[in-house]
């Protein structure tokens, strides 16, 4: 429920950029930069969230992530220029980092090892379904009460969990009783980072940044697409969207269960490979079964890939650690994709989109080749 709420103002300026790119006359370039605000300031949020994390425990970064993310959206919906727009973006974006550095790996501190998979994908499905229902509620709400609106009345909800989910986050710390501790302890032992694990986050990280970036920052020009190209209206624009991540609501679940039964680096390098292929193929088929099943179907790829992503993260770094490197990996997506999205911006204003998706699909798909070499396991340490 948290994941949820706390992306459904987030969730919102991707469908919504068909009503903003209108209102104030922006070129595709100068559009990217609403995603983009919002992104970087969003990756600044993650490293000092995932350091605090560390010392100051997950409550009170979870509880700003949610809680700021409803202010801010207060303000975006407020906002009445292109500038004070963007300025108010990068406020939420700020506020909003708290969460994720903070979320994994107060889930994982409660799961055994071998069931993290099926947990993050779990966790998963909060996230996919604020990004299934905010186009859904921005093409309704915005086709009424313009794009800000939509900004606005999400702010409630969110706002009201926020300070719901403080209070129940310390009221389960309080019942905490102290012969749990040790049933605890027991549930969340772990094997140590195996040989080579620097080596395999390094790639990683590497392989999320170059080729996972190229291929989500074309996402958030999906709705543009739809509508200039293939000929869509603005609402049904806006909620395109909700198609990919649709699948979300059951593939996170799934890939993470896979990935406890056969490992992580498979599904990481085969889901990035598909990532690459499945940006191609967005610009092949008219608008109808076939494009939307390509959006379907690149909603599944990306839910596979997160929760898997997560658990491997985890298996390379200390506990002591954790917050601080998923800091790190979310802060290192977040701005790869404020980086790419401007840059192909300027490629769909000058070549088209169609240059923009070949572009997108060829770094994707080189990226994880080079870097799927590194990420093969090192020797396994001997039983104690």
């Amino acid at each position: 429920m948290a994941h949820c709420v706390h992306h459904l103002l987030t969730a919102l300026p991707a469908p919504l950029l068909v009503y903003i790119q209108e209102e104030f006359n922006l070129t595709y370039t100068r559009a990217s930069f609403v995603t983009t605000a919002f992104a970087l300031a969003n990756g600044a949020g993650q490293l000092p969230a995932g350091f605090l994390a560390d010392r100051a425990g997950p409550r009170v970064l979870i509880t700003i992530g949610i809680l700021g993310v409803a202010i801010a959206g207060v303000f975006v919906g407020l906002s009445q220029t292109y500038i004070m727009l963007l300025a108010t973006l990068v406020l939420m974006g700020l506020l909003a980092g708290g969460y994720h550095p903070a979320a994994t790996p107060l889930i994982s501190a409660s799961i055994p090892e071998k069931q993290r998979g099926r947990a993050l994908g779990f966790h998963l499905i909060g996230g996919n379904t604020s990004f299934f229902l905010g186009p859904l509620i921005a093409g309704a709400t915005a086709s009424v009460w313009g794009w800000r609106g939509s900004f606005l009345w999400l702010a409630v909800p969110t706002a009201i969990f926020g300070i719901y989910f403080f209070w129940y986050l310390r009221r389960y710390s309080v019942k905490k009783q102290p012969q749990d501790a040790g049933q605890e302890e027991e549930a969340v032992e772990e094997s140590p980072p195996q040989p080579g694990n620097r080596r395999r986050l390094i790639a990683f990280l590497s392989m999320s940044v170059l080729g996972g970036g190229a291929g989500m920052s074309v996402i958030a020009f999906i709705s543009l697409y739809a509508r200039d190209v293939l000929g869509a209206s603005d609402q049904a624009a806006a909620s395109l969207l909700s198609i990919i991540y649709f699948s979300g609501l059951w593939a996170g679940p799934v890939g993470g269960y896979i990935s406890d039964k056969i490992g992580r680096v498979p599904i990481i390098v085969v889901t990035s490979l598909l990532s690459g292929v499945l940006v191609y193929l967005v610009q092949l088929p008219p608008l109808g079964f076939g494009f939307y099943a390509v959006l379907f179907v690149i909603g599944i790829n990306n839910a596979f890939r997160m929760p898997v992503s997560e658990v491997f993260i985890m298996g390379q770094t200390s506990a002591k650690h954790r917050s601080t490197i998923y800091g790190v990996y979310y802060f290192t997506m977040q701005y790869t994709g404020a980086v790419f999205a401007p840059i192909l911006g300027h490629i769909i204003d000058t070549y088209g989109f169609d240059a923009c998706f070949t572009a997108a699909s060829i770094t994707t798909v080189a990226v994880t080749l080079v870097c799927s070499w590194f990420l093969r396991e090192g020797k396994k340490l001997p039983a104690a």
